[in-house]
């Protein structure tokens, strides 16, 4: 090979990298205002969640009858088994999100979800036998009493069940990971559909289909940007650059969404909540920095 064109393949690799690097830094700034745009709009959490899906699987759906046109309708044939239990753990993962946020601090309930990757480790090595590095196992266990630090010190009973469903959202949101690992090629958007539908059809009998104008632009949001326009980034991106590096620049949404509650709200996380979260954070950070890409 000439110096020429090892010149222009290096060129497209970095080049390729950074439109990966920008999609998804830019889906985890996205996905960063979900504790604000939760605390901005006055409907209750099963409300919330109904229009969110509704919006962000009116997106997703458009986004899919752009992209493959009429072989859309069979989109439901390439899920498969696999693709309906990641639609289910999605919807699960993100009906707990939304109903943590309502109970306790927006960086309690990030510091879960930045645990899901560690969660989602762990899991793979009981499930599909993956080996886990010493120093990913040390991750985990690390992580694992962050998460307990957290809980164990909480005395309002409501904050309490924030921080547990933040758990199995955190759970629910790794298994989905675990799902896409076992079956790669399981279309996740078409997934993330379903995952949408599930929620707005087991929302619906709790939902409050009035609301207010001002309320409703807000969900709307809600669904078609922090939901589905993130959701296209980020799966349009990790596919360019590698794992590690894409697990790394998500860590940005643990750090950027409560200081943006703080900053709106002045909601301040409690110092057991700021020391259990530095140690998740902290764990994740270390595994991302050094693991090799795909470990």
């Amino acid at each position: 090979m000439s110096q020429a064109a090892a010149l222009t393949m290096a060129q497209a690799a970095a080049a390729q990298y950074r439109r990966g690097a920008i999609l998804v830094t830019g889906a985890t700034i996205v996905w960063s205002s979900a504790g604000l745009l939760a605390r901005l709009v006055h409907t209750d959490p099963w409300t919330t969640l109904f229009w969110r899906s509704v919006f962000a699987g009116a997106f997703l759906l458009a986004y899919l009858a752009w992209r493959d046109g009429r072989s859309l309708i069979t989109a439901p044939q390439r899920l498969g088994w696999a693709g309906i239990a990641m639609g289910c753990c999605f919807a699960s993962s993100m009906m707990c999100f939304i109903n943590a946020l309502s109970l306790t601090t927006v960086a309690a309930v990030l510091v879960f979800q930045a645990a899901a990757p560690l969660f989602a480790a762990a899991m793979a090595r009981i499930f599909l036998g993956e080996t886990v590095t010493r120093l990913k196992l040390i991750a985990i266990v690390v992580s694992f009493a962050g998460v307990i630090l957290i809980v164990s010190d909480v005395q309002d009973t409501g904050t309490l069940w924030g921080n547990l469903i933040s758990l199995i959202m955190g759970l629910t949101y790794a298994a989905t990971v675990v799902l896409a690992r076992a079956k790669p090629n399981v279309p996740t958007t078409e997934a993330s559909v379903l995952a949408v539908l599930i929620v707005a059809i087991s929302s619906l009998p709790m939902a409050n289909l009035h609301v207010p104008a001002a309320d409703m632009t807000l969900l709307a949001v809600f669904g078609f940007f922090q939901m589905g326009l993130a959701l296209i980034m980020f799966t349009t991106g990790v596919r360019l650059i590698p794992a590690a590096d894409a697990g790394l620049i998500s860590i940005l949404e643990s750090v950027l969404a409560p200081l943006l509650v703080w900053a709106a709200f002045s909601e301040t996380p409690g110092n057991t909540t700021l020391i259990g979260g530095a140690i998740v954070i902290g764990a994740v950070l270390a595994v991302a920095k050094k693991e090799p890409a795909g470990s």
